[in-house]
């Protein structure tokens, strides 16, 4: 049996940069007495917070019990964070940053310059669309985050940018000859994400299996993007038995199913 289910986030446990559903959020609850949970994204923590723990906070009244059974695998898992339970309810101050991994201000504004001009020749540099306080790069620390029309962008926007993901494609390709020491990849439905070679998911699972003291074949990863070139990819690459989803639906309905035969 199992220890250990990991997640991707955007289109595995929600719609991209959504709050995950009410099933979601109580079908990952129920697990959390079984399992130890381990989402790791690209995301920023405060975007897990937002998009995991708050909705099984309000939906799935989800315990400080079973929130020391979530660990967060924050910028690809070059953060990690684990919840420490007071024993007097959730308090947000209770999540531990056991590491980070950041890259230096010189890599960052080496990475952030390739990305921008990269997309600006390309004509995909879309800053018009932008949302009032939005930006189309950000800094993670430990990695840096292309969004090609911003994190406040519609739903619907997002889906309809890149659903084939060549657009991503060319700018990865230019950055590539910009900026060749560093390693970009595609995720979600608008992002690149760009890290120092090794500072992806496989850096990521490697840490899950140390912290958590568990082997390969413990753990249990769902992603969207298991195709080379995604950054789901290299969960795949080290061999870990990965079931490939759509859509949070196609995660909802493998969860239930792990449930009944419990």
């Amino acid at each position: 049996m199992k220890k250990v289910l990991s997640f991707d986030i955007d289109q595995t446990l929600n719609v991209a940069k959504t709050p995950i559903t009410e099933e979601i959020a109580e079908l990952l609850t129920k697990c959390l007495n079984h399992f130890e949970i381990c989402p790791i994204s690209g995301q920023k923590f405060d975007q897990f917070l937002i998009q995991i723990v708050n909705p099984m906070l309000d939906y799935a009244n989800v315990t400080e019990e079973q929130l020391s059974h979530l660990h967060l695998f924050v910028a690809q898992g070059t953060q990690y964070y684990k919840y420490n339970p007071s024993g007097a309810g959730y308090d947000e101050k209770n999540w531990e940053r056991v590491y980070n991994y950041p890259l230096t201000d010189e890599q960052v504004e080496k990475i952030t310059k390739a990305i921008e001009e990269s997309a600006k020749e390309l004509g995909f540099w879309e800053e018009d669309k932008l949302k009032p306080g939005d930006e189309i790069i950000e800094n993670r620390l430990s990695q840096v985050t292309f969004s090609a029309l911003g994190q406040k962008a519609g739903t619907e926007e997002k889906y309809a940018w890149d659903p084939d993901c060549k657009k991503r494609e060319k700018i990865v390709a230019l950055c590539k000859e910009k900026a060749p020491e560093f390693q970009y990849e595609i995720g979600g439905t608008t992002s690149i994400n760009a890290i120092t070679p090794g500072m992806n998911k496989e850096f990521g699972m490697t840490k899950l299996l140390e912290y958590l003291k568990v082997k390969k074949e413990d753990v249990l990863y769902f992603g969207d993007m298991t195709q080379p070139g995604g950054n789901d990819y290299p969960v795949v690459k080290m061999g870990f038995d990965t079931i490939t989803v759509r859509s949070h639906e196609d995660t909802a309905f493998a969860l239930r199913g792990i449930l009944n035969v419990l």
